[in-house]
């Protein structure tokens, strides 16, 4: 179990991250979302180690991460949303070069990632430099990398970035895979359509905050929205759809 216990990110003595709490229990898929600067990607560098909290606790399987960071990072899983690799490497020696830095044997990386580059159609272009890989290639081998030390913790940031619709259908089925397993799943994202089929519930934020925190469709049934969009724009919106898009209108006749 994954717990996020009053978590606080301040720059300057403003809060970017606000007393933000949640729990992912094996086999959950939580959705969190949130507007631009609402704090999810702060919230999930500080999860993965690249921030350090100003205040709060992260807990996993019962114990603070910061006891035992090196045990934490080798139970999770992580697909930033930008895609930093290695250009000049090809995708099996980045899968490689993750796969030995998990510590994974070697027969036991060179039949998973084989099997993931043959699965992802990605086979072909296995000693291609990923400098020539299209954003959708590119955005496999950041799922496969995640998925490669079969983690029990993964942390999606925008996964669907860069995916044909069929690709799109695989990873949402894989993830429902994965979460019947017992996996937990921390899915942040702007598809508020994906998030609503395969998310088991949703933390919503605004300007660090949160507020909802639900299955999806209890928030539905609460708000009186006929959709998790309907319940995201009421919660997070600070403009009047209809009266920019009246004024845009307006500004581009003018």
């Amino acid at each position: 179990m994954l717990e996020v216990l009053h978590l606080i990110k301040r720059y300057n003595r403003i809060p970017v991250v606000d007393d933000v709490s949640f729990v992912i229990r094996p086999g959950e898929i939580l959705g969190y979302l949130g507007p631009n600067g609402a704090g999810k990607s702060t919230t999930v560098k500080m999860l993965i180690g690249l921030l350090e909290p100003t205040s709060g606790e992260i807990r996993f399987q019962g114990r603070d991460v910061r006891s035992d960071w090196i045990s934490f990072q080798r139970s999770l899983g992580y697909v930033p949303e930008e895609q930093h690799l290695y250009p000049h490497l090809t995708g099996r020696e980045y899968l490689q070069l993750v796969g030995r830095l998990r510590g994974l044997s070697r027969q036991v990386l060179e039949w998973r990632m084989d099997q993931m580059l043959r699965l992802l159609y990605l086979w072909e272009d296995r000693h291609t430099p990923l400098s020539s890989y299209s954003k959708g290639m590119r955005q496999k081998i950041l799922l496969s990398s995640a998925l490669l030390h079969n983690p029990d913790l993964l942390i999606l940031d925008e996964p669907f970035s860069g995916l044909d619709v069929n690709m799109a259908l695989m990873l949402r089925a894989l993830l429902q895979a994965m979460a019947a397993e017992g996996k937990m799943i921390l899915y942040s994202s702007h598809v508020l359509e994906v998030v609503e089929k395969i998310c088991t519930s949703v933390v919503i934020l605004r300007k660090g905050k949160v507020v909802a925190h639900d299955a999806v469709e209890r928030l539905r049934d609460v708000m009186q929205q006929e959709s998790l969009e309907g319940v995201f724009s009421q919660l997070t919106g600070e403009e009047d759809p209809a009266r920019v898009v009246s004024g845009m209108m307006a500004a581009m006749r003018g």
